[in-house]
C-alpha cells in the first residue's frame, strides 16, 4: 500500500481539531527561527563549550519533520518561512566534515568511547545523545527538502550520513557504543540511513543501514536481529526501552522495503505481535515502568497495572511502526492499531490548546504536562502529522483503501480513474455511521476497500442505498469492486454498544511437592474492568470526587443492562456512559482523552478493581 503523501487528507472532526491546534500553537510558536531556544543550542558559541545537552537537540529535527509535513499539507506561508529560516541556519552552522550537533569537539560521536562500567543500560562512559540528535536532523532536513524543493537541505542530510559512514567504517567505532540501552539509542540511525538511500539512490546509505543492523546483531548485550527472529519478547530485547525499540523496528521495516530481505519483515512482525499482545494499554499506547528501574521500558509479559506509564514518544513510534507494516502488508490490523492509539493515548496526552503534551500518561492517574525540553513535547505533534497521510492508501492492484475514519476529504491519485476525490461525512468516533462520497475524475472499475474495525461486529455496508453483499468481517477490509461514478455513496454502519473489558494482575509461585511434581500457587490476584465504546476508551474522574481507587462489585447481569449510553454532557460532543452497579449511584464515564477535563493535573480512572470472591 502506498500513501498519497504529496496530497495528504484534510481531516476534520476530533482528529482534525487536534492537528489544527498543534499547527497553530506548537508548530507556530515552539520554534520560529534561530533565536528559539531549541535552535540556539546549535550556535557555535554554545556547542564549543557544551559537555552536557542530553537529548535537547532532537527538537530541531522533530520540529522540522512535523512543520515541513504541515507545510506540504496546508501551504502555510508563515510556517514555510519558519522552516526555511531554521533549516538555513542549521545548514550555515554545519561543520565541513558534516557534523551538525550540539556537543563540544571532545564529546562528539566520532570520539571512541566504551560503555560505562556497571551501568544497567549500557550507557557510554560519557553520556551522549549525539547520534540520536543527528538521526532526527537527517529526517528533518529530508522533510524540509521535500516541502520546499530545496536541494541544499538534502545535501546537508547527506553530509551527516557520510560522516556517520566514515565514523563506523574508517573510524572503527561500533554504533552500539554510542548510545544507551545497550546501543538502542544510537542504532535508531537505521531509519534515516534507509531514508537517505530512498532519497538519493546511493548504495552507500543502504550499506550504512545494513552495517548498523550487523553491528547491532553482533553486540552481545543487544543481538538485535537474532533476538527478534527467535521470538524474544519485547521486554527482553536489550533493556526493553519502548521508544527506542519501536524506532529501530521502523528502520528494519523500511530496510525490508529497500532490500526485500524476508528476515527483516519476519523479525518485525514477531516483535510487533509481542508488543500488541502483552505491552499495550487499552488505549493503544506501549506501556511499562511498574516496579522497574526505568519508567519507559516494557514490563515482562503477563504483568499488568492500571498505573503503567505510557510515554507519548512511544505512542509516536508505535504509530510509525504500524504505518510501515500497513504499507508493506496492507493488513487492516495495523490501521486498527493506528486508530486506537490516535483516538485514545495520543489525544489523551495533548493539551486542549495544542501547545503542550503529557510526558507520561496513565490509564489511572493524573495528567502532567511536560516541561520545555522534554522529548514528548515534539513527539506528539510528529505523531499527529502522521495521521492525514495514512488515512487513505492505494494498493498494488490500484484499489483505494480507507484506513482511518474521520470527517474530512482527500484527493487520491490512481491509474484507473485519475484523481479520486473522497469525502467522509460522519460524527465518528462518537457515532458509527459514515457516508463516504466517491468522485472519480473518470468512471472506472476499481475497488474501494473499507476497513471494518476489530470491534465492529454486525457492521453493514450499503452502496447508493443498496446492500451489495460485501463481507464485513471485523479487523479486515471489505472490498467494494465496481464501476464507480462521480457521486456514488458508501454508507457504513458500525454498532457502537459499550463493552466491558477485564484484566488481571496476577502472581503465581511454583514449587516442588513431596512427590516431585510442580505445584503452582496463586499468591496475588487483582481483577479489573474497563469500558470502551467503538474506538474510544472511556474513563471516569475521581470516585465521589476524591478517591483515586475504587473496588466495585458487578451485578450478575448482561452488559446491556449495566452500561447505558447517555447524551453528551455540557461542553462535550461525545456520549457519556453510565455504569449502573445497583448498590450505589451510577458512575459516569467519558472518553479517556477528555475525562476529568483536559487540564494539567486532571485525574482519569480507566480501570476499576473488582471485588474478589
Amino acid at each position: 500500500m502506498q500513501f498519497p503523501s504529496a496530497s495528504p487528507a484534510r481531516l476534520g472532526g476530533l482528529l482534525g481539531r487536534a492537528i489544527d491546534a498543534s499547527r497553530a500553537t506548537h508548530l507556530a510558536r515552539f520554534i520560529a527561527d534561530e533565536r528559539s531556544p531549541a535552535i540556539a543550542l546549535f550556535h557555535p558559541q554554545c556547542t564549543a563549550h557544551n559537555h552536557e545537552g542530553d537529548w535537547y537537540g532532537e527538537h530541531a529535527g522533530k520540529w522540522l519533520c512535523a512543520a515541513a509535513r504541515a507545510v506540504r499539507a496546508t501551504s502555510d506561508a508563515t510556517l514555510a518561512a519558519s522552516v526555511r529560516r531554521v533549516a538555513d541556519f542549521l545548514v550555515s552552522v554545519q561543520d565541513a566534515d558534516g557534523y551538525l550537533g550540539t556537543y563540544a569537539p571532545e564529546r562528539r560521536f566520532m570520539c571512541r568511547r566504551g560503555p560505562a562500567p556497571g551501568t544497567w543500560d549500557g550507557a557510554p562512559a560519557v553520556r551522549t545523545w549525539d547520534i540520536w540528535v543527528h538521526s532526527y536532523l537527517i529526517l528533518g532536513l529530508l522533510e524540509s527538502a521535500r516541502a520546499l524543493a530545496e536541494p541544499r537541505y538534502l545535501a546537508a542530510a547527506r553530509r551527516i550520513g557520510d560522516l556517520c559512514w566514515r565514523t563506523l567504517t574508517e573510524g572503527g567505532i561500533a554504533i552500539t557504543t554510542l548510545g544507551n540501552h545497550h546501543g538502542l539509542s544510537a542504532t535508531v540511525l537505521l531509519d534515516p540511513a534507509v531514508e537517505l538511500f530512498s532519497a538519493t539512490g546511493e548504495r552507500k546509505y543502504l550499506e550504512l543501514a545494513e552495517l548498523i543492523v550487523r553491528q547491532a546483531s553482533e553486540a552481545p548485550a543487544l543481538e538485535l536481529l537474532p533476538q527478534l527472529l527467535a521470538g524474544t519478547d519485547a521486554a527482553f530485547v536489550a533493556t526493553g526501552k519502548a521508544y527506542q525499540l519501536c524506532w529501530n523496528l521502523v528502520g528494519l521495516a523500511k530496510l525490508h522495503r529497500a532490500t526485500d530481505d524476508p528476515r527483516y519483515l519476519q523479525a518485525v512482525e514477531k516483535i510487533w505481535a509481542s508488543i500488541r499482545d502483552h505491552h499495550l494499554t487499552l488505549g493503544g499506547g506501549p506501556w511499562g515502568g511498574v516496579a522497574h528501574r526505568s519508567r519507559e521500558v516494557f514490563n515482562p509479559p503477563g504483568v499488568f497495572s492500571p498505573h503503567g506509564y505510557v510515554e507519548t514518544c512511544s505512542t509516536f513510534s508505535w504509530i510509525q511502526l504500524n504505518r510501515e507494516l500497513l504499507a508493506i502488508t496492507g493488513e487492516a490490523k495495523y490501521a486498527d492499531e493506528i486508530e486506537k492509539s490516535a483516538y485514545n493515548d495520543l489525544l489523551g496526552a495533548q493539551a486542549p490548546a495544542g501547545d503542550n503534551w503529557c510526558y507520561y500518561s496513565f490509564p489511572n492517574g493524573r495528567r502532567v504536562f511536560t516541561t520545555y525540553w522534554r522529548c514528548c513535547k515534539s513527539s506528539g505533534p510528529c505523531a499527529l502529522e502522521e495521521l492525514p497521510a495514512v488515512a487513505y492508501g492505494v494498493t498494488a492492484d490500484g484499489d483505494i483503501a480507507v484506513n482511518l475514519y474521520s470527517p474530512g476529504r482527500a484527493a487520491v491519485p490512481t491509474e484507473k480513474a485519475g484523481l479520486v476525490n473522497l469525502e467522509q461525512h460522519t460524527r465518528y468516533p462518537f457515532d458509527g455511521e459514515i457516508r463516504l462520497v466517491v468522485r472519480p475524475e473518470r468512471s472506472a472499475q476499481f475497488a474501494v476497500r473499507v476497513r471494518i474495525p476489530a470491534w465492529a461486529d454486525g457492521a453493514t455496508i450499503l452502496v447508493n442505498g443498496i446492500d451489495v453483499g460485501a463481507a464485513a468481517v471485523p479487523n479486515s477490509y471489505a472490498v467494494l469492486d465496481r464501476v464507480w461514478q462521480a457521486g456514488d455513496v458508501v454508507t457504513l454502519k458500525f454498532p457502537m454498544s459499550p463493552r466491558l473489558h477485564r484484566r488481571t494482575n496476577r502472581n503465581v509461585q511454583e514449587s516442588r511437592a513431596p512427590d516431585g511434581s510442580t505445584v503452582a500457587q496463586e499468591v496475588l490476584r487483582f481483577d479489573y474492568t474497563a469500558i470502551t465504546r467503538g474506538p474510544l476508551v472511556y474513563a471516569t474522574t475521581l470516585i465521589d470526587g476524591f478517591k483515586t481507587e475504587e473496588t466495585i462489585r458487578l451485578p450478575a447481569e448482561s452488559e446491556s443492562t449495566l452500561l447505558e449510553v447517555l447524551a453528551p454532557a455540557a461542553g462535550s460532543e461525545a456520549p457519556s456512559v453510565h455504569l449502573k452497579l445497583g448498590y450505589r449511584a451510577p458512575l459516569t464515564f467519558a472518553p479517556y482523552y477528555e475525562a476529568g477535563g483536559r487540564e494539567d493535573g486532571a485525574w482519569r480512572l480507566t480501570w476499576l478493581q473488582l471485588a474478589s470472591g
